[in-house]
């Protein structure tokens, strides 16, 4: 369905019974007879949805690239504010701290109004930190910049359970899996970029005040970057299209207010075995990444002194890499549907990738830590949108934002829990130790995947009315007949 296809709406408004600014736009056409209810329920892609979705993860990426701007320049950062190791690393972790008392009322805030103020306040506070920061390039005002990055980590609540989200508002039953992981991208690269362009940035010299400038403009170029976001968000960012994209989100918009209870909703997924297990799995994988990419610095400057840009071109090759695996295996999820067998076969190789990085780490050749970094990243990162979209099947009709939210809360809580074991391994018996600790709990994520029962339930809904609208085949075929133009019928359907 190319944007070339696309009926006049001009055309088509008195078929459809479009009124309003968005029935203007550009769009890509589907629908369907809702055969059950005796009413056109149709379906409908606008292009704008492309643009929200890349302006979602513009400003995702302006957040992720601070969560870990710090962690990646550690032994400098550890200079200039004369900190220890362990201060250096909650500036990571307060990412992670922040998010779990907050991701139930975000949550609930993201569920009663919706996707445009999420993302408004989001920004807000992004913005807020990043200008937080620029003021805190003072050795003495290590506070300063702790205040900064709390406001941004606040932000992050705003954003993790997002793309689940926005790719069923405005996104077709064959698309989700593949905007999802565009959402995930914009937040993948800003962690690359943060991995890259610190060490670029901030160079390891002695001098405290040429120090304090480069800190500054690496403050200043973020600061920039958020603010701009910011008003484009306000300016273009919109709640939803007029017409729902799927036949899943128009029963979703049928939903009356007084059917839904949050609380009903978090017990109903609790209660859900199958979701339980995957919360469990998605928070031991995602958590061995925080900690790897929080540690990173750590790690490679102990086997290999003074290489503080190559730890963040590793870290880059890492995300880049799983950049690649997320759009990848969004795209086959899409095509084939298989959400257990390919999330258990992500697992098992995410498994096998850290073992070839913990015991080639030490091996003396940088190249070889570039290629199991490589390995591990396009498994590891490149199941985060897997994730996502399979606690979405499992889970629906309830909320993504919720469902993707008790993901990132479990993620959370493992990724500290394993940064700082991890750290204090290391400190004790090195890194091989920690990197083995690791090791471990991807296996038990792995045995665990393995018992998750796959009830597609999104998959499901779509079906049945698919198969309601093609019975009886002689009403559908009269629409059909009405509607057709040389780039295919406007009717067409959506599995």
């Amino acid at each position: 369905m190319g944007d070339r296809c696309a009926p006049d709406t001009t055309e088509n408004g008195p078929h459809m019974g479009v009124i309003g600014p968005a029935a203007a736009d550009p769009i890509e056409h589907s629908g369907i007879i809702n055969r059950e209810s005796d009413l056109g329920v149709t379906t409908r892609l606008y292009r704008r949805r492309w643009m929200i979705v890349f302006l979602f993860s513009s400003y995702s990426l302006i957040n992720a690239y601070q969560w870990i701007q710090y962690a990646i320049i550690s032994n400098i950062i550890m200079k200039f504010y004369k900190v220890e190791a362990f201060a250096v690393d909650w500036l990571s972790m307060v990412y992670m701290l922040t998010y779990i008392p907050f991701i139930f009322p975000v949550t609930w805030l993201l569920d009663i109004r919706g996707l445009r103020v999420t993302a408004l306040i989001a920004n807000a506070l992004n913005c807020a930190g990043t200008w937080i920061k620029v003021a805190s390039a003072k050795p003495s005002l290590f506070w300063v910049t702790m205040l900064g990055q709390f406001m941004s980590s606040f932000a992050q609540v705003f954003i993790l359970g997002m793309p689940s989200r926005l790719a069923s508002v405005w996104f077709g039953a064959n698309e989700v899996s593949t905007a999802c992981s565009i959402g995930v991208f914009g937040n993948q690269l800003g962690i690359a970029i943060g991995f890259l362009v610190p060490p670029i940035l901030v160079p390891n010299v002695d001098d405290m005040d040429e120090l304090a400038h480069h800190i500054s403009i690496m403050f200043y170029i973020s600061a920039g970057m958020a603010t701009a976001i910011l008003v484009l968000v306000v300016i273009v960012f919109q709640e939803k299209p007029e017409i729902p994209p799927s036949q899943a989100q128009a029963q979703a918009r049928n939903m009356q207010p007084d059917e839904y209870s949050y609380t009903a909703s978090i017990l109903s997924l609790l209660r859900n075995k199958p979701f339980m297990l995957l919360v469990v799995s998605y928070g031991l994988n995602v958590g061995c990444f925080y900690a790897i990419s929080t540690l990173l610095n750590r790690m490679i400057i102990e086997h290999y002194p003074g290489e503080e840009v190559n730890a963040g071109r590793i870290g880059l090759t890492i995300v880049i890499a799983g950049m690649a695996g997320s759009l990848i295996c969004g795209i086959w999820l899409d095509k084939t549907k298989t959400y257990k067998q390919t999330t258990l076969a992500v697992y098992i190789l995410s498994l096998t990738g850290m073992l070839a990085y913990t015991f080639t780490l030490n091996l003396g050749h940088l190249w070889v830590v570039f290629v199991t970094a490589g390995v591990l990243g396009f498994f590891m990162t490149g199941y985060l949108p897997l994730g996502f979209e399979y606690a979405v099947e499992l889970t629906y009709p309830e909320s993504e934002g919720t469902s993707s939210g008790l993901l990132n809360c479990s993620a959370q809580i493992f990724g500290i829990i394993f940064t700082i074991a991890q750290g204090k391994i290391m400190d004790y018996w090195g890194t091989l130790a920690g990197n083995i600790f690791l090791c471990i709990f991807l296996l038990i994520g792995t045995v665990v995947t393995g018992f998750i029962k796959s009830d597609l339930r999104r998959q499901k809904a779509n079906q049945q009315v698919e198969v309601q609208t093609v019975s009886p085949a002689g009403s559908l075929s009269s629409v059909q007949d009405y509607g057709a133009t040389s780039c295919g019928s406007p009717w067409q359907r959506q599995s």
